[in-house]
Order: structure tokens, then sequence, then C-alpha cells
């Protein structure tokens, strides 16, 4: 069974956010990284960013005490990376050991490349504007920004919503696990009612993505920066990390931000037995886990090597209409979501006129193509339905 969700550095209240809002600031002797990390939008207009970021010293990370200090430093130094990256009109061969050295430390202490992930993008990457109101669009603004503006504000926060949505159902997973080992299929069907709940509110909150984030602008001024180097047309030999010697001279191929980094749907698919088969896509799935939190990936593992409740759920389900209705409200919520990513990738991305090599139109900021990617796993979905 599972182990607790404090061991996964999950909370109940809020997933698989930080338990603690995260840090506004580091220690003084950081201050360079916070003062240039808190220029980017100015500095991503001068046409300088590389020659500016190249003069800072390369700061020690070692002093840095504990997991929200380390969550930082790796949120200002992958922001400070992928600035000197997508900064300029033609992407450099290297990243100046300045940068590397420092984020190369930091995101292996935290068992994560060094690259810009989800979990420094939105996970970490927000504060309260009322310290005791929810976690939610309206009480959230972003700690870092690229260009900054409404839409790149609006984007990620919709993301650092759905997380704090999605805690009920999370938080729900190993009580259906539990019921589920009992064979009580009565509380096993509240648990998928509390999940399929959890599900509404998340696609309430995906719904309201274009309020404030048009497509126009998310492709042109926020989907830039957060491209990757791995399968990435604009960088097909990677990027050297200089200095970093555990690289050994050679370059590294890093996936870009994308929320199929979040844990969340991962580990519902897990808990509802929502397979998926077995191809290259499958594989890519896989392989974002290794951008994940470690105790978050841990988490999905051990509900996938606990198994699913979706064979007890079929066999109760033949006396039990309310499990099964329960269930499959699940799997039909779980649908929408990907659904509506799924126009979301459409216009926001498909449909908008490609000026550069750096930002294709057919290639997913992870480097796949991505609306194969989506539609299959949106299909892939329904065919769990209990009947």
């Amino acid at each position: 069974m599972l182990r607790p969700l404090k061991e996964y550095e999950i909370c109940s209240e809020r997933g698989f956010l930080p338990p603690e809002d995260p840090l506004t600031s580091l220690p003084a002797e950081f201050a360079e990284w916070e003062q240039a990390a808190a220029q980017l939008p100015k500095l991503l207009v001068s046409d300088r960013i590389r020659s500016i970021l190249r003069t800072m010293k390369e700061l020690d990370p070692s002093s840095l005490k504990n997991k929200p200090q380390k969550e930082r430093a790796m949120m200002l130094l992958s922001y400070l990376g992928h600035a000197y990256v997508w900064g300029e009109k033609q992407p450099p061969d290297a990243l100046p050991e300045v940068i590397a050295v420092p984020w190369h430390k930091v995101a292996t202490e935290l068992g994560r490349p060094p690259v810009l992930s989800y979990a420094s993008y939105a996970l970490s990457n927000w504060r309260r504007l009322d310290a005791s109101g929810p976690i939610a669009c309206g009480n959230i603004v972003l700690l870092q920004n690229f260009l900054a503006g409404i839409d790149e504000e609006w984007f990620i926060l919709i993301h650092v919503d759905i997380e704090a949505r999605a805690a009920q159902a999370v938080s729900e997973i190993p009580n259906a696990l539990n019921a589920c080992d009992s064979q009580d299929g009565d509380a096993l069907s509240k648990c998928l009612g509390n999940i399929g709940d959890a599900l509404e509110k998340m696609n309430q909150v995906m719904d309201r993505m274009p309020e404030h984030c048009d497509p126009y602008c998310y492709y042109n001024r926020v989907r830039p920066y957060i491209h990757g180097w791995k399968d990435n047309p604009a960088l097909p030999s990677g990027l050297l990390y200089q200095g970093v010697t555990q690289y050994q001279g050679q370059p590294q191929f890093f996936r870009g931000e994308t929320g199929a980094q979040s844990a969340i749907v991962p580990a519902l698919d897990a808990l509802l037995g929502v397979g998926h088969k077995d191809d290259p896509l499958l594989h890519y799935l896989r392989e974002m886990r290794e951008y994940m939190p470690p105790a978050h990936r841990r988490f999905v593992e051990d509900i996938e090597r606990t198994g699913s409740v979706r064979d007890f759920a079929k066999r109760a389900a033949a006396g039990n209409s309310v499990l099964r209705d329960n269930y499959n409200r699940c799997v039909k919520l779980l649908h929408r979501f990907r659904n509506t990513h799924l126009q979301y990738a459409s216009s926001y991305i498909d449909q908008q006129k490609q000026t550069s090599a750096n930002n294709p139109t057919k290639v997913g900021t992870g480097g796949t193509p991505f609306m194969v990617y989506l539609q299959k796993h949106r299909d892939e979905t329904d065919d769990f339905l209990l009947t």
C-alpha cells in the first residue's frame, strides 16, 4: 500500500503544491540572481540578454539551507538559463559556466534535470495576495516572469489553481485503494464521488484559460521561452553546459516545460486503471516523470505497483450502480480535461502562424508531435468506461 502522503511531499489541502507558500526571496548573498531574474522583462527586450547575464558572478549554492530555498534557486536559474538560450534570435550551442554550474548543482540536489520544468514554472512560482485567502485565481500572482503581461501571468496561474483543486482528488487516492483492498464497494464509491467533484472543479478552472490568455499572445510571447533542447529542430545538437564536469564536455538533451510533467493525471490514470498503448508516445509520458519532483514520481509509481481500482470496481458495479456511475463519471471528466487541453493546443499553437524555427507549431515544448499525442490519449481514455 501507499505510504503517508507527507512522505510523497503531498499535502491533503494543497495536493502537489508546496505545503508552505513558496519563498519570495533568497538570502542576500544571492542578490545578483534575484536582481537579474527581476529584470528579465526589461532585459529580454534589450537584445543584450546574453552579454548581460555572462557578466554575473558565479555564485555557489552550497549555502542554501532547505528545500524551499533550493526550489527558489532552481526557479531563478531556470528562468535565467532559458532567457539566455531563447532571449535572442539564434539559440546558442552552449550555456555559460556562471549559470550552468550552479544550475546543475541545485537541480541534482532536487533530483531533476537542469532545465525549466513544470515544478519551477508552476508549482513553486506563485504567492497569495491575501495570505489568509485561497490558492486560486484572483488571489495569486506569479513570483517570476519572462516578459510579464497578463497572458503569461494567467497561463501559469491557471495551472496553479488546477493543482489546488486537484488536492481533493489526490488526497482520496489512498482511501480509494484501501477501500478496494478491503473489498468495500460503498467506500470506494464515496471516494470516487469526491474525486469526481475535484475533477469537476479542475475542468471549471481549465475552462477559464481564454479569459486572460489570448492564443496569439501565448504563442508569440509566452511559449517561446519554455522550449527545451531535446527533439527541438532549433537545437538539433543539444546544449553544452560549460564547466559542468559531470557532463564531460558533451552537449545535453532535455525536454522543455510541459503540463505532462504534472503528477495529477498520471496519478489518476494509475488509480482508475486508464492505460495507454505501448508506443513512442507512451515512452514519452514515462520520460516526463524524470522532470517531476522525485517524491511525486514515487507516488505515481507506488500507485501503479499497488494496482488500480478498476478490476474491483468492474466486479462490484454489477450490483452497485452508484459505484459504476461514480467510476464512469471520473473517466468522463478525465476525458473532458484531456479534450479541453487538445482544443487549446489546436487554437493556441497548431493554428498559429510560425515565424521562427525556435517556436515550431508542430512540435510541442516537450519535443513531441503534440496534436497526435493529445488526441491519442484523449481517445484512449473512453475505452475504460464500465458498461
